[in-house]
This record gives C-alpha cells, sequence and structure tokens, in this order.
C-alpha cells in the first residue's frame, strides 16, 4: 500500500491536488512552510555530516581556522 504524504510540520495528510508544482509543496499550508523556514532560521534544524569523510572539508576547516574564528566572535560580545 502507499503511504499518502503528509505535512512535515503538522504532520497532517496533504490532499491529491498537492503537489510539486504547488507553491507550499511539501507542506498542506503557508503558515507550515513558514514555521518551517522558522525552525531553520532559529537553529532548531542542522545538517550533520561526518567530516571524517569529507577530507576535503575537514582540511579546509583546519587551514583556515574556522572554528577559532566564530569562538573569537562570540567572545567580543
Amino acid at each position: 500500500m502507499i503511504k499518502p504524504l503528509t505535512c512535515p510540520v503538522c504532520n497532517k495528510s496533504l490532499p491529491p491536488q498537492v503537489t510539486q508544482n504547488s507553491g507550499v509543496f511539501p507542506f498542506c499550508s503557508a503558515r507550515c512552510k513558514n514555521v518551517d523556514l522558522f525552525r531553520w532560521s532559529d537553529g532548531k534544524y542542522a545538517i550533520v555530516e561526518d567530516l571524517a569523510q569529507r577530507p576535503d572539508i575537514l582540511q579546509e576547516i583546519l587551514e583556515n581556522d574556522l572554528f577559532s574564528q566564530s569562538d573569537e566572535e562570540e567572545d567580543s560580545y
């Protein structure tokens, strides 16, 4: 059986007329779309990737010392 699509914010079943061409897909409404955007901007979501799997990114971070730059910025506030 095919599982119906649900809104990732409120888990409400999406009506059949909501498609990828919709301005709010994969959400059920503009409200849920905005809630999701706020959650991203508020830092409630994060994309976590194992840096050991990406030596190119790890090398760039170490060369540019990106972690210590953010620590210094926090101390200046």
